[in-house]
């Protein structure tokens, strides 16, 4: 029955999506170019796929050939199958190789896991170096990644970024006053990569990435880059083609949102009162989503110091918790 109640939400936001559903596809050398990786990263002969690998000499990836202003990213992507612990496939914005200690970065991290347990998603915003404060949330699927193709998005304006999973809005941050410059306010690259998370990705480290099982592979296709270009000396925007763009969640996909969080978000930066006595001040907390999670991890979520030590951050991408559960 979930299986089928969300396929009928990704059926209802494909309608309900707007001009992101009539928004061009671009061929991989349109778009991209490679970032690294050697022999590891392959295009396939109709330019519109990539296959990026990672074994035990290297991972790989790709990186935007133009910097943005806002716009609408997407790419289709499924993961690798079977034993994937410590290993991850990164989507995301960054501008960190121009700006060293003051960059903006979105980001869709996916986590891999031990045979038999599910890939984590995890998203995370920083704006202007923010790094001390993580904003990671982290959920479960409702679908197996590595069964098949799946759409990843990001919507991001000088208001808001919302992350979509097969067109259904999961997150949403918007900018407050309060933020600051802790909102990502520079124009940023887009990036695919694999690689080896095996100090941090799986359980803290727990459970590492085994090359008996390499080459781990990720496919991506369906490239969207809808966005202003920025020339990247003066850093000003040559476009306005993001305009025409939906950026306000209907009534529907916000319950369509409130429903998957409901179901499947496994952790939220504003609930962990390990890290945070006092959420961030951009945090607008649930009653219902904080019940939910301190039953699901009363250590992290109901503020008990007793296993701080194991509650450190491990990355400075990621809080993975303890939980094998999740």
């Amino acid at each position: 029955m979930g299986l089928l109640y969300f396929l009928l939400l990704s059926l209802l936001a494909v309608m309900a999506s707007g001009s992101h559903g009539n928004l061009p596809i671009f061929s991989f050398d349109e778009g991209y170019t490679q970032l690294f990786g050697d022999d590891n990263m392959v295009i396939f002969k109709d330019g519109k796929s990539v296959h990026l690998s990672l074994d035990e000499r290297t991972g790989s990836g790709f990186v935007s050939n133009d910097l943005y202003f806002h716009g609408f990213f997407s790419a289709s992507i499924k993961l690798p199958a079977d034993y994937t612990a410590g290993v991850v496939v990164a989507f995301y914005m960054s501008n960190g190789d121009m700006f060293k200690r003051n960059h903006d970065e979105i980001d869709f991290e996916f986590l891999g896991n031990i045979r038999g347990r599910d890939w984590r998603i995890q998203t995370n915003v920083y704006g202007n170096g923010s790094t001390s404060i993580g904003r990671e949330e982290r959920y479960n699927l409702w679908f197996d990644p590595s069964d098949d193709f799946h759409q990843y998005s990001i919507l991001w304006t000088d208001s808001q970024i919302i992350f979509y999973v097969d067109n259904v809005p999961i997150r949403e941050v918007k900018r407050t006053e309060s933020m600051g410059g802790d909102f990502p306010s520079k124009p940023m690259s887009l990036y695919a990569t694999i690689w080896d998370g095996s100090d941090w990705a799986t359980n803290g480290g727990k459970y590492r990435v085994n090359y008996k099982y390499a080459p781990y592979i990720a496919h991506f296709s369906d490239f969207i880059l809808h966005g202003c270009a920025v020339d990247p000396i003066e850093l000003s925007p040559s476009c306005d083609n993001t305009a025409n763009l939906e950026t306000e969640i209907t009534t529907l996909q916000r319950n369509q949102m409130e429903s998957f969080r409901r179901k499947h978000m496994t952790y939220s930066y504003c609930y962990d009162q390990i890290r945070y006595k006092i959420p961030p001040s951009e945090c607008v907390v649930n009653p219902a989503e904080a019940k939910r999670l301190k039953v699901y991890d009363p250590v992290t979520f109901g503020g008990s110091r007793r296993h701080h030590g194991k509650h450190r951050r491990r990355h400075s991408r990621s809080a993975e918790s303890e939980d094998e559960s999740i």
